[in-house]
């Protein structure tokens, strides 16, 4: 952690489960990643994965000018081959770990999201954004491709829309982003705060270990064959019955339900 690129990681223990909230913290530079704010980010996630009574992370960008402005421009420019590789891999594995944290990830997006900050957003599991958001994929314009989580742009709005971010790198507004499919709320900016929490305490109205075992399940059914998907499904169920929580859940619902009739 440096003092130009800093990751602010805080945990907020709410009622039944604890909330990690990971801001990256760089709104001069629009909190661009580079290759310490990249290995700053994932350790914070890493420890919130590591967390058994996490139950879900907020991501979020510091300042109203960006959320993620996209990767360092200018360590881009001093690499090679071999140290591109490197570099690359770095931000895949950030959005790799973002993937596979077993709860629910809720990026809180204010401003720009571009680049390596839209590949972060897309490996989240809800995007909820402020009106003003703008969302573009420009690495052709500085002579690279769009690579690694780009992949995961047609899953989330097709792939005609996919190709028009990577391949025109225009700045797309947040309306229309939000009609492709990318974002799950569009809010104006003075709300956006609150709809986060709420997300958050839907989320922590689940039950625990049914959540991260439906976090686990989303990334099946992206990742596996139709069959394969609903046989973990099958799967997935009978384990949720190793523990009392079906039980308990199952019970409180019941006795709400015969207390109200």
């Amino acid at each position: 952690m440096t003092d130009g690129d800093r990751i602010l990681h805080t945990v907020d223990t709410r009622e039944r489960g604890a909330v990690h909230t990971i801001t990256v913290n760089n709104p001069g530079k629009l909190n661009i990643l580079n290759s310490a704010t990249i290995s700053a980010l994932r350790a914070a996630i890493i420890r919130a994965a590591h967390d058994d009574g996490a139950r879900v992370v907020v991501l979020r960008g510091a300042g109203e000018r960006a959320w993620i402005g996209g990767a360092d421009i200018r360590e881009m420019a001093t690499l090679d081959a071999d140290s591109a590789v490197a570099f690359i891999r770095r931000l895949q594995e950030l959005c790799h770990t973002v993937r596979t944290v077993p709860v629910p990830v809720i990026a809180a997006i204010r401003g720009y999201c571009l680049g390596a900050g839209l590949e972060v957003a897309a490996c989240c599991d809800l995007r909820l954004a402020a009106e003003g958001a703008r969302f573009g994929m420009p690495e052709v314009r500085v002579g690279l491709p769009s690579v690694i989580e780009a992949a995961v742009l047609p899953r989330l709005i097709g792939i005609g829309h996919a190709r028009d971010l990577v391949m025109t790198a225009r700045i797309v507004e947040a309306a229309e982003a939000q009609r492709w499919g990318l974002l799950d709320a569009l809010v104006p900016a003075a709300e956006l705060d609150a709809v986060v929490d709420t997300r958050v305490a839907e989320i922590l109205a689940g039950a625990p270990h049914a959540m991260r075992a439906q976090k686990m399940l989303c990334r099946a059914w992206e990742e596996q064959p139709l069959s394969d998907a609903i046989e973990t499904g099958v799967r997935a169920f009978g384990e949720a019955f190793r523990s009392n929580e079906p039980r308990t859940y199952l019970n409180d619902f019941l006795n709400r339900k015969g207390s109200a009739s």
